[in-house]
């Protein structure tokens, strides 16, 4: 397995007429943070976008990059319902501690 793929994949919604799209590791995050409007682009999404350079630099795990993407898709209301309740222990306080 590729160090910057994630265990589980992020699953974003796209409003319930569309198919959910499928961020599979670090690169796809941070792709589709780039696309993300700049008007929109706040503290939680500078956090993603830390978290994931971070993890493509081998500072931080592919995992703790998910978690920061995670919580941002959560935040911004794109989180899948499927994944809207916290897995292994994944909540708001881990993202805030990845900020630091």
């Amino acid at each position: 397995m590729d160090r910057l793929q994630f265990f589980t994949p992020v699953r974003i919604s796209h409003g319930q007429k569309n198919p959910a799209e499928e961020i599979d590791s670090v690169a796809e995050a941070m792709e589709f943070l780039r696309k993300w409007p700049t008007g929109r682009r706040g503290p939680v999404y500078q956090c993603a976008v830390n978290c994931c350079s971070a993890a493509l630099t081998g500072r931080m795990s592919a995992e703790e990059a998910r978690k920061a993407f995670t919580g941002f898709a959560r935040i911004t209301r794109l989180l899948d319902d499927d994944m809207a309740l916290p897995l292994g222990g994944e909540n708001i306080d881990s993202v805030h501690a990845l900020r630091r």
